[in-house]
């Protein structure tokens, strides 16, 4: 709970400002059964008309005085409260923005979804309970056991065995309830793990007219969910049922001991009334207490969820020194005997030994069947991921003594999966660089072969994108991805598989762009496609994380069987339709 201490020692005057008004509102309740029973005892059994109106308007008095302190507390605990769940949504949102991949590899992305809100909120309603109730409720609960103790001794050796046994119900509330919470935020997460990925995929669902199964998969979940919940419920409200009947057996004990005891003489029926009034406040306090106990249980869970992000820490460090590189190796890229092995992967390494070298403004296209490393290979770069041995350098600088802030703004990168944003185009392909001109937009757009598909929708450059750019075909959006990475005028442009969904023509004519406006720019193309790659100035053929050929298309067709392979299964199937 150590990532609370910033907001505690931020918001800790408002909230003993809250508390201020709160204990005097609490004093304001403690004083009125007592004003009531002078009232009865004294006014009403000697007929003194003056002394009851006297006191009925002291009563009046305090009263108003508690209701403007309940009035200020309820402003102050809703505007710390309100703050402090903004603050720690955002502080939780920069936290992960920070995080390395392979910090944010060890949560689902549903859960992180949920911590940001369920749990966030979960803790900010109980830091509003805790000015509101909780705070109250045991000043309420003490000052009334005090003074009921004051009113009357005997009257008060009730109170002896209520409370203890009130005070074991709460704890086995708290003890049963607290693991069962945790279940109930984990199905949650889940319930939005299901949603998530279903929105994601829902043009899939109904091409296959999957309807049926997605409906019967999120029911199973939904009811886990529900049936989690119900059970920590269930535990919950038995106990508010007990701490009531013990509290008002209580209660029925004290009428029935006052009757006695007026009856005898020895006890004023005022002081039986004030007693059941302070019986009452404590049954109220109690139930209050329970009730928040329930809130912290459910808090507590959540708190613990949202520390667990705050406990990451970034594993990637580098040097504070600021490196000057030489204008002759800016674009290079050396890779030398890097392996790579990603985190809970039982230890298998993805890529092994790999060396070779990138010169500045050269294309060097990687190819290798599915699983053999190449996205990998290129998340390298940018530092996404840390080697788990060897050297990766750019600029002829290790990545490890770069920051990742600084190294990321040299290159760009085209992902494999196209990623837009909801937003115009011209905002889309601005995301590469905040500052460009619509000038340097346009021109970025006609090197990835987007201007002429943007200028045929009617809004042009101000067309808008839905989430995921829905409304565009895959294409499109690819290109789209092209142009917003060609805007930022990198050293380095990282082209990941990204033009499989484009004809062979519209990509020989981007690469003809590249040639000819981004010449100086050192581009890696992965392809699935021997043909994207084959006029490469050097190709790197990966197999199971391997280097097993580096050179020329010619040079490869002459010394490398995986590549000659590839080439057979594509192209030479084409040309040779019979064999």
């Amino acid at each position: 709970m150590h990532f609370l201490l910033p907001y505690v020692r931020k918001y800790w005057k408002l909230f003993c400002l809250a508390v201020l008004f709160l204990t005097l509102e609490a004093l304001a309740d403690l004083l009125q059964p007592t004003i009531m029973a002078r009232i009865i005892d004294v006014g009403v059994a000697a007929r003194q008309l003056d002394y009851v109106l006297h006191m009925g308007g002291l009563m009046l008095l305090i009263t108003a005085m508690g209701a403007l302190a309940a009035s200020a507390r309820n402003i102050l605990a809703s505007r710390v409260s309100q703050k402090f769940g903004a603050e720690l949504r955002l502080d939780l949102f920069r936290k992960i923005q920070t995080l390395s991949f392979n910090n944010i590899d060890k949560f689902e992305r549903a859960s992180l979804v949920t911590r940001l809100t369920n749990d966030v909120t979960q803790v900010q309603n109980f830091t509003n309970g805790l000015m509101r109730i909780f705070v109250k409720a045991p000043l309420l609960c003490i000052g009334s056991l005090i003074m009921a103790v004051r009113l009357n001794l005997q009257l008060a050796a009730v109170l002896a065995v209520v409370v203890p046994v009130v005070g074991v119900l709460i704890a086995l509330n708290m003890k049963i309830g607290f693991p069962r919470f945790i279940k109930v935020q984990k199905a949650l997460d889940q319930v939005n793990g299901v949603m998530r990925e279903y929105l994601s995929g829902v043009r899939v669902v109904k091409a296959f007219n999957r309807f049926d199964y997605e409906v019967e998969k999120f029911g199973r979940t939904n009811d886990e969910y529900r049936s989690l919940s119900t059970m920590a419920m269930r535990a919950m409200a038995i106990f508010n049922p007990l701490i009531m009947l013990a509290v008002n057996l209580g209660i029925v004990t004290v009428i029935w001991l006052g009757g006695l005891g007026v009856s005898s003489g020895y006890i004023q029926v005022g002081h039986i009334i004030a007693f059941i009034n302070y019986m009452t406040q404590i049954l109220f306090s109690l139930m209050m207490i329970s009730m928040v106990l329930n809130m912290f249980v459910r808090a507590k869970a959540s708190a613990g969820r949202i520390g667990e992000v705050f406990q990451e820490h970034n594993e990637m460090t580098w040097s504070e020194r600021v490196e000057e590189e030489a204008p002759a190796a800016r674009g290079r890229i050396d890779f030398e005997d890097v392996s790579f092995a990603y985190e809970g992967a039982a230890g298998e390494p993805v890529l092994r030994h790999v060396t070779f070298s990138c010169l500045p403004g050269e294309t060097v296209g990687i190819i290798g069947s599915t699983g053999s490393g190449k996205t990998s290979l290129v998340s390298l770069v940018p530092r996404f991921y840390d080697v788990t041995a060897g050297v990766v350098k750019v600029n002829g600088v290790d990545v490890k003594e770069t920051d990742p802030r600084r190294l990321r703004e040299m290159i760009a990168v085209v992902p494999q999966k196209t990623v837009l944003f909801t937003g115009t185009v011209t905002e889309n392909i601005r995301w590469g660089k905040d500052d460009a001109s619509l000038e340097e937009i346009e021109q970025a757009a006609r090197m990835a072969q987007a201007h002429d598909f943007i200028r045929s929708v009617p809004e042009g450059y101000d067309a808008y994108l839905g989430q995921g750019g829905v409304n565009f075909s895959g294409g499109q959006k690819q290109r789209l991805s092209i142009a917003r990475a060609l805007v930022r005028q990198p050293d380095v442009l990282i082209l990941d598989d990204c033009t499989s969904a484009v004809d062979v023509a519209t990509e020989g004519r981007i690469k003809e762009a590249l040639k000819q406006y981004a010449s100086g720019i050192t581009c890696l193309l992965i392809a699935q496609r021997i043909t994207s790659v084959m006029d490469a100035d050097k190709i790197v053929v990966l197999d199971q994380g391997e280097v097993v050929g580096l050179g020329s298309h010619g040079e490869l067709m002459r010394d490398c069987r995986v590549y000659q392979e590839i080439f057979q299964s594509q192209v030479g199937k084409e040309l040779h339709p019979h064999v």
